[in-house]
C-alpha cells in the first residue's frame, strides 16, 4: 500500500514500513519483495539492513491498511459469501471456493487469478494465493509455494505435500511451528516435517501433549478443521487482554502508574461494550539482567535471526477472581493494583506489562447484590459512560486523567496508535 500511494511498483520498489522517528532497532513491519530479492528479512530490525543498500521507509499507517484491508474483503464479498470466507489477519483470508466453482464453471487456479484480478485492478496491489484440499496445506501453500511461483499461485494436494514440502525447511517456515517449537522437534532429531511423521506418535505426545494432534495431522498434510466448523464456533469464555512494551526500563512505581493507565483503557472497553468479568489475570516482564551474557545461539526462521532463549528476562504475576461480575473501575483498580504489590518485584526494572480480563458475560445480566450501593454503581457508571462519550467524540485524548501527562506514561501516545503502531 505504502508503495501504491507513492506511485511506486510494489514488486521492484526498495521500502521498508518502520517509524523513522524509532531507534534503529524498531522492527520493520513490511519488506517489500526487491529487498528481500536482496536478503533483507521480512519482520527484521532497521539495523539489519545492510548499509550499501539504498530504501525508503515508510512510516506506518494502521487505519489506512484497515480501510484497504476492508475494501479489499468486500471485493470477495461480490463472488462469495461471508459465510465462506475466513478473515485471518489484515492481509490473509481463506476462502471456501468448493461450491463457487461449479458456479461459475470455472477450475481453483483461474478463480484464484479472478480474485487477484480484482484487487489489482482495484486497488494496484498484487495479491498472492494458496490452493488447498484443506486450510492447512492452502496455507502452506501461500506461504511457502506461492513466493515462487510466477503467477503468485502455489497450489498442494496430499501428494505434492510430500513431494514439495516434506523436506521442507526451515520448519519454521511451516504454518503453527515457531522457533520453540522447532528446538523441541530438534531434540528428537526431527528438522522437517519428514521428521516429525517418522517420530512415534507416543514421543510426540510426551514431548507436546494434546498439541501434538496438529503435528501430527500436519506432518501428514491433513486438517480436519473447516472454515463452516470455524463460522459455528462458540466458545465457551470470552475474554480481553492489553499489553505493551515499555520503551525503556521502568521503575515499579512508574510501571505501576502505566498499569493504572491500562486499567482505565480495559474498563471503558466493559463500559462501552455493556460486559462485565469475573477474572483478572497480570503479566510483568522484567528487563534482562544485563550482567548474564545473553545465549548467543540463534534461529533463523524465515523472519530474521532471534535468540533461541528469547530477548527479555524474568516474569511475575497470577490471576484473581474478583467474587463477582463487575465493570466497576474502583473495584477493578483495587484488585489490581493488590495483585500488582503482592506479586511484582521493586528491585527489578520492568519492561513489559500485560493485563486480561476474563469471564464476561452481558452486563444486564447480572442483578445487583444485596452488597452493592445502587446509588455508588448508578453514580460510577454515569461518569464512565461520560467519560467514553467525550472521548468518543473528541478523540481518546481529549480526557485524560493528570498522571498521564508525567513524562514516563504511555497512554497519550497508545490513544494514537492501533495495534501498538501509529494509526
Amino acid at each position: 500500500m505504502e508503495c501504491v500511494d507513492r506511485g511506486l511498483d510494489p514488486m521492484r520498489a526498495r521500502l521498508v514500513v518502520a517509524d523513522p522517528e524509532r531507534s534503529h532497532t524498531t522492527i520493520c513491519l513490511a519488506v517489500s519483495p526487491a529487498l528481500k530479492a536482496l536478503g533483507v528479512k521480512n519482520r527484521c530490525r532497521v539495523f539489519d539492513i545492510p548499509e550499501r543498500i539504498d530504501y525508503v521507509m515508510a512510516r506506518p499507517r494502521m487505519r489506512r491498511y484497515m480501510e484497504v484491508s476492508a475494501s479489499i474483503y468486500a471485493l470477495y464479498l461480490k463472488r462469495v459469501s461471508a459465510q465462506d470466507v475466513h478473515v485471518y489477519s489484515i492481509d490473509e483470508c481463506f476462502i471456501d471456493a468448493t461450491p463457487y466453482l461449479r458456479l461459475y464453471h470455472t477450475d481453483a487456479r483461474s478463480f484464484a487469478r479472478a480474485l487477484m484480478g480484482d484487487v489489482r485492478r482495484e486497488t494496484s496491489i498484487p495479491a498472492t494465493a494458496g490452493i488447498g484440499t484443506n486450510l492447512f496445506l492452502a496455507k502452506v501453500a501461500l506461504d511457502v509455494c506461492a513466493k515462487h511461483a510466477p503467477d503468485g499461485i502455489g497450489q498442494l494436494d496430499e501428494a505434492s505435500f510430500k513431494r514439495d514440502i516434506w523436506f521442507h525447511r526451515p520448519i519454521t517456515d511451516i504454518w503453527g511451528i515457531g522457533p520453540g517449537i522447532a528446538r523441541r522437534l530438534e531434540k528428537y532429531g526431527a528438522r522437517d516435517l519428514a521428521g516429525v511423521a517418522a517420530l512415534r506418535e507416543e514421543t510426540l505426545y510426551r514431548e507436546f501433549g494434546v498439541n501434538a494432534e496438529f503435528l501430527i495431522d500436519h506432518a501428514w498434510g491433513q486438517e480436519p478443521c473447516t472454515i463452516a466448523e470455524i463460522q459455528s464456533y462458540v466458545p465457551e469464555g470470552r475474554s480481553m487482554t492489553n499489553g505493551q512494551v515499555l520503551p525503556s526500563d521502568y521503575s515499579f512505581d512508574e510501571a505501576r502508574m502505566v498499569l493504572r493507565e491500562m486499567i482505565d483503557a480495559s474498563v471503558l472497553e466493559l463500559v462501552e461494550s455493556h460486559q462485565v468479568a469475573d477474572r483478572i489475570s497480570l503479566f510483568i516482564g522484567y528487563a534482562r539482567d544485563k550482567s548474564i551474557p545473553r545465549d548467543t545461539e540463534t534461529f533463523e526462521g524465515g523472519h530474521g535471526a532471534r535468540p533461541l532463549n528469547g530477548y527479555g528476562g524474568e516474569h511475575t504475576g497470577g490471576m484473581r477472581s474478583l467474587g463477582q461480575k463487575t465493570n466497576s473501575r474502583r473495584i477493578l483498580v483495587k484488585n489490581f493494583l493488590a495483585l500488582f504489590d503482592e506479586t511484582t518485584r521493586q528491585d527489578t526494572p520492568i519492561r513489559r506489562i500485560n493485563i486480561g480480563i476474563s469471564g464476561l458475560a452481558p452486563e444486564d445480566s447480572v442483578p445487583l447484590t444485596l452488597f452493592d450501593n445502587a446509588e455508588d454503581v448508578a453514580k460510577e457508571r454515569r461518569m464512565q459512560e461520560a467519560i467514553a462519550g467525550i472521548r468518543g467524540k473528541f478523540g481518546k485524548n481529549a480526557m485524560l486523567k493528570g498522571t498521564s501527562l508525567q513524562e514516563k506514561a504511555t497512554a497519550r501516545e497508545r490513544n494514537n496508535q492501533i495495534g501498538g503502531h501509529r494509526a
